[in-house]
């Protein structure tokens, strides 16, 4: 029972982070969160030392747990590796995939297809998360997938505004998003290196602008004062 509610922690916890249940920067009360999920300290330290490995949290001495921020010079790294990785992940998916993975891979797109038409961000960037990490373990490459994995936490992150369109051209983007998904399909099925690689790029251009009107710094470790309060102040 203890392994199970382990378990359900770690998963749980991987997905309160990509949807923003729990914000990056946010730290981690590790005696709150072992009274939620009804274990004790050393597995939840356990899971907290699993989480850093991946990537989804910080662990600084005699501070605790924090979730990985999504500062400005993270998100400059993110945006500057990002297309470079992906491409290069679906060209060695197109390479090296296997028949069988194929059919998870489209198991994977029906379900965000069908997420996006129904509306739901969440779930949408969750399957969309799936999708490209799956892509990566078609790759076989054991150098690029740890850093896809990496990159996938933050981009599932800020995905949470792409999957929730406010406008006629961003439903179209995500609708865009989803036919390109089909043809990276078709691209890695038929062994075409060169022609996945291009999809993925426009795949990547596609949302990229849209990624970065929602990129901000964590907030400063400040009280913020009412501008009302000093409008005398120089």
């Amino acid at each position: 029972m203890a392994k199970d509610k382990k378990s359900h922690c770690l998963e749980d916890l991987r997905m309160r982070i990509l949807t923003q249940d729990i914000a990056p920067g946010s730290d981690l009360d590790e005696a709150a969160l072992c009274e939620a999920y009804g274990i004790s300290r050393t597995p939840m330290r356990e899971v907290f030392q699993r989480l850093h490995g991946e990537g989804y949290l910080r662990l600084e001495q005699n501070r605790g747990a924090k979730v990985e921020s999504m500062d400005l010079q993270v998100m400059r790294t993110f945006f500057q590796t990002a297309p470079v990785v992906y491409a290069n992940i679906s060209r060695l998916a197109a390479e090296n995939r296997r028949s069988d993975e194929l059919n998870v891979l489209q198991e994977i797109q029906d379900g965000f297809r069908h997420a996006t038409q129904a509306r739901n961000p969440h779930e949408a960037s969750l399957l969309n998360h799936r999708f490209h990490l799956q892509i990566g373990e078609m790759a076989h490459n054991p150098y690029l997938l740890p850093s896809l994995k990496r990159m996938l936490i933050d981009h599932t992150r800020l995905s949470q505004t792409f999957y929730r369109p406010a406008s006629a051209d961003e439903k179209l983007r995500v609708s865009k998003a989803c036919d390109q998904h089909d043809q990276l399909i078709v691209a890695i099925k038929k062994q075409e290196p060169a022609l996945a690689a291009e999809i993925t790029l426009d795949h990547w251009a596609l949302s990229r602008d849209r990624l970065e009107r929602f990129v901000t710094p964590d907030p400063l470790p400040l009280d913020v004062i009412s501008m009302k309060d000093h409008r005398h102040a120089l």
